[in-house]
């Protein structure tokens, strides 16, 4: 077995050696988790509900470590690093309420009964990010095992650390060896396998579209399920009857998060042209107060990029931008970088793709049927906000946007107890939600025949 060198990105050194798991090796993987599933899907409903309530705890009993390995592999802030481990807990907790809950229907019909039963896939490929690790893992596997799947995970080479960890604790809480499998190593020997290996049977995948499109072909060419959760390029859209204030100090948090590599980021801050010029005002003290630093200080709010290759990446959409103003990030070792605001047109390059980085573009807009043509004009459809105080104009735009996931005067995308996903290239299907078990398994309909003759 070969092995990769995980970095700190906050520092530039090497972390660990982790193994790379050969084709080989990952249908081993498959196979334990085959063997697994079979006996936990027959499990009571109930003894599955313990099992993810006992998985839950040991994580809870583990944040603060889980929180730190986020912190030396990933960059992310210490507070949000501990966010992100309470999280996977919740998910967890959540979702051990759904084995008892895959009730099924009793439809009428004429001459017997109808019943119909959620049946499990069988195993489940997970393909996760190097963005929020845990978090997103936790959204594949808890839904999936709480619906008697079994779970092979696959974590980004850059951030295997969390998932590795998590794999351990889940044989720690008591979880049946094989029944989730962490397997690291690369998306073209590892990802692609779980694409074309005929026992898994489900596939999820997080990550660029255009990788997800070829998940997509892969599993279409096998008559494979796929959800898929994208890219996204989310407008910011600020009327001129918003809270000005408000908006304008809500918006770094909305972009520069984790460094802006969010699918979610508001990378497009979309303002009525009439406060155009305010907003901006407002907007420059905001993120320059933004805190870039060292991710194990308490008082950072962001951290480095995740790699020296994608600081370059992000660089690039810099190239001939109208820079406005920008932020402040450590020098030296690290792959550190500033918070940006540029000036864009709606054909600029930077106001079409995804930077995943920590740079924004603001647009100005004429009225409320060009903010929302101009939300509109992107390939992606996953997240946005909408700033105004009037009621009526809140839900024309938020249904006229094409997003899968939008907030009113917030810039709030996620919770693990609502639906989650995008429209067009943001991605297919939906995470999360009190219907993601469900979304894990296939409806069986059975026909009882009563009559007599």
């Amino acid at each position: 077995m070969s092995v990769f060198t995980v970095i700190n990105p906050a520092t530039a050194l090497p972390i660990r050696e982790v193994a790379r798991a050969s084709v080989d090796e990952t249908d081993a993987a498959i196979s334990r988790a085959v063997v697994a599933q079979r006996s936990w899907a027959s499990l009571p409903p109930v003894a599955r509900a313990d099992a993810l309530r006992s998985f839950a705890r040991v994580v809870e009993a583990h944040i603060e470590e889980l929180a730190q390995l986020e912190v030396l592999n990933s960059g992310h802030p210490i507070g949000s690093a501990r966010w992100e481990a309470s999280h996977v807990a919740q998910v967890l907790n959540f979702y051990a309420g759904a084995p008892e809950r895959l009730s099924g229907q009793q439809i009428p019909v004429s001459g017997g009964l109808d019943v119909t039963f959620h049946e499990p896939y069988g195993v489940v490929g997970i393909i996760v990010p190097w963005n929020f690790p845990m978090t997103i893992a936790s959204w594949g596997f808890a839904p999936a095992l709480a619906a008697g799947n079994a779970v092979v995970l696959k974590p980004a080479e850059l951030t295997p650390l969390t998932a590795i960890r998590l794999g351990e604790l889940a044989l720690l809480a008591g979880l049946p060896e094989g029944l989730f499998e962490v397997v690291t190593g690369s998306g073209s020997v590892v990802g692609q396998r779980f694409v074309s290996h005929p026992d898994v049977r489900k596939v999820v995948f997080t990550g660029s579209t255009s990788v997800g499109t070829d998940v997509a072909a892969g599993c279409a060419r096998e008559l494979k399920p796929v959800t898929l959760e994208l890219g996204g390029k989310s407008a910011n859209i600020v009327f001129a009857d918003a809270d000005l204030e408000k908006a304008a100090a809500s918006a770094p948090g909305a972009v520069f998060d984790n460094a802006g590599q969010d699918c979610c980021a508001r990378s497009r801050i979309l303002v009525e042209r009439s406060v155009y010029d305010r907003f901006l005002e407002l907007l420059e003290p905001a993120v320059q107060a933004w805190r870039v630093g060292d991710p194990a200080d308490e008082a950072t709010e962001m951290g480095p990029l995740i790699s020296a290759s994608h600081r370059s990446t992000v660089e690039g959409f810099l190239d001939g931008a109208d820079v406005a103003f920008r932020g402040s990030a450590p020098s030296g070792d690290g792959f550190w970088f500033a918070p940006t605001v540029v000036l864009a047109d709606p054909a600029d390059r930077i106001a079409r793709e995804e930077v995943f980085g920590p740079v924004v573009a603001v647009l100005p807009f004429e009225d409320e049927a060009g903010a929302i043509r101009l939300a509109n004009d992107t390939i992606y459809g996953l997240a946005g906000s909408i700033w105004t105080e009037n009621l009526g104009r809140a839900v024309r735009v938020s249904r006229g946007v094409k997003s899968g996931v939008l907030s009113v005067n917030s810039h709030s995308s996620v919770r693990y107890w609502t639906p989650f996903g995008g429209m067009k290239a943001s991605g297919l299907g939906r995470e999360l939600g009190p219907d993601a078990a469900e979304h894990f398994t296939e409806t069986k309909n059975v026909f009882f025949a009563t009559d007599a003759s």
